[in-house]
């Protein structure tokens, strides 16, 4: 199963945060922390992570703290995964220094790989702007009910599965 780190969940948590109002000039690590319940030390982690890789700056002094380096709509998702946990891997043979006893014989290695671009490529073209934005669920449409995430059903009339 693909799933994201604690860390990049707070990191996304916190570039929402900073993103989602374009009047605030700075946030500090404790504001961010204290306002999601996340242990302060490692927001301060989270953010230094995103402030060596680009995607936010750090201010000191009396009105310091972190702000977005880019617009939100510059920056991607895949960026900020990219920034906490290293690049996207479904395979442990996807790393230059694993040797694996199947490599040779594998035979699903490269769909696999071309799935994980698939995954990149549609984590890149998200960005943090479409995180801060908040779009209404899903309605029935008249032709089917829409669920967020599942597409209508389609059937027989009368049917009822």
């Amino acid at each position: 199963m693909l799933r994201l780190s604690k860390k990049t969940d707070y990191a996304l948590m916190a570039m929402k945060h900073l993103a989602s109002d374009p009047e605030r000039r700075a946030a500090t690590a404790r504001e961010i922390a204290e306002r999601y319940d996340i242990p302060i030390e490692l927001m301060a982690k989270v953010l230094t992570r995103l402030v060596r890789s680009g995607l936010l700056v750090s201010h000191q002094g009396s009105h310091g703290g972190y702000e977005l380096a880019q617009p939100p709509a510059a920056t991607s998702v895949a960026a900020v995964l990219e920034a906490i946990d290293g690049p996207l891997i479904m395979t442990a043979c996807a790393h230059a220094d694993h040797a694996c006893d199947q490599f040779s014989k594998c035979i699903v290695r490269d769909p696999l790989r071309r799935i994980r671009d698939r995954i990149a490529a549609v984590l890149a073209e998200c960005s943090i702007l479409e995180i801060v934005a908040n779009p209404e669920p899903l309605t029935p449409t008249g032709q089917g009910d829409v669920v967020a995430g599942h597409a209508p059903r389609v059937g027989v009339v009368g049917s009822h599965d």
